[in-house]
């Protein structure tokens, strides 16, 4: 079996645990390219990634497709990746494209926007849009201010830090106040290749599921009309006068 089929295998095991079998949603991967990330575009470690988010991608998005984009002091969006061109997608689409600007300094602001841009204006969805965020440290504070905004959106931040690098202000982010619902997730792999595929998808997916209850609750996501229904069958029914009388 394929690598990819067993980490959709995976994911699959995970989404039936926290009862997202059904649920449909965007997914999105930004990847931070800077200086220091550099061996890990080298040695595969960055491929790797890619191919376990896609396979997140093809269970959660009717189309299967992984929205993907890279930044340092400058950002790229890129072709999304599939289950039909993922091998090699690192090499081809990011390092060997002279375009793609690579090795620099961190600045997140600018690809958030583009991020909020493609799911809020040009590619709107009743879909939620669920992103993970790769980070090695130091990702820059002005970055609140864009989260607390789209807490009102139907968009989910998962930021991962990789490595030993300093994730303090990530760390933060379950407790950043004055937000609707809280939109946005830490989690620190200081070595991303040695976690399995279940534990990675466990934790990847560990607040989306309470995130996506309270949105629908607040009206970000739309409640689909089975779940309507499923709740309006679960509801006890009320009892009449001659009910109330006879404990019928």
């Amino acid at each position: 079996m394929a690598t990819i089929d067993l980490q959709k295998k995976s994911v699959k095991i995970v989404l039936e645990k926290k009862n997202l079998v059904k649920v449909t949603a965007r997914v999105g991967l930004v990847l931070d390219i800077t200086g220091s990330m550099r061996n890990l575009y080298k040695n595969g470690t960055v491929q790797k990634v890619v191919e376990r988010i896609l396979a997140i991608a093809s269970q959660f998005d009717d189309d299967g497709l992984l929205d993907v984009w890279v930044y340092d002091n400058e950002f790229s969006r890129l072709k999304p990746v599939s289950e039909r061109d993922f091998e090699g997608y690192v090499d081809r689409i990011i390092l060997e494209d002279e375009l793609v600007h690579k090795f620099g300094r961190n600045d997140e602001p600018p690809v958030m926007k583009d991020v909020l841009k493609k799911y809020l204006e040009e590619d709107q969805s009743k879909d939620p849009a669920y992103l993970v965020f790769i980070n090695d440290g130091g990702c820059k504070k002005s970055i609140k201010p864009i989260i607390e905004s789209s807490a009102k959106h139907p968009l989910f931040w998962q930021f991962v830090g990789i490595g030993n690098g300093n994730f303090d202000f990530l760390k933060k982010l379950d407790t950043m106040e004055g937000r609707i619902v809280d939109n946005a997730n830490f989690l620190h792999i200081a070595d991303i290749d040695k976690i399995s595929d279940e534990q990675l998808y466990n934790s990847l997916l560990n607040e989306f599921p309470s995130w996506l209850s309270e949105a629908k609750q607040m009206g970000i996501v739309p409640i689909e009309k089975e779940e309507q229904e499923t709740s309006r069958e679960s509801e006890p029914k009320k009892q009449g006068f001659w009910g109330k009388l006879f404990g019928r």
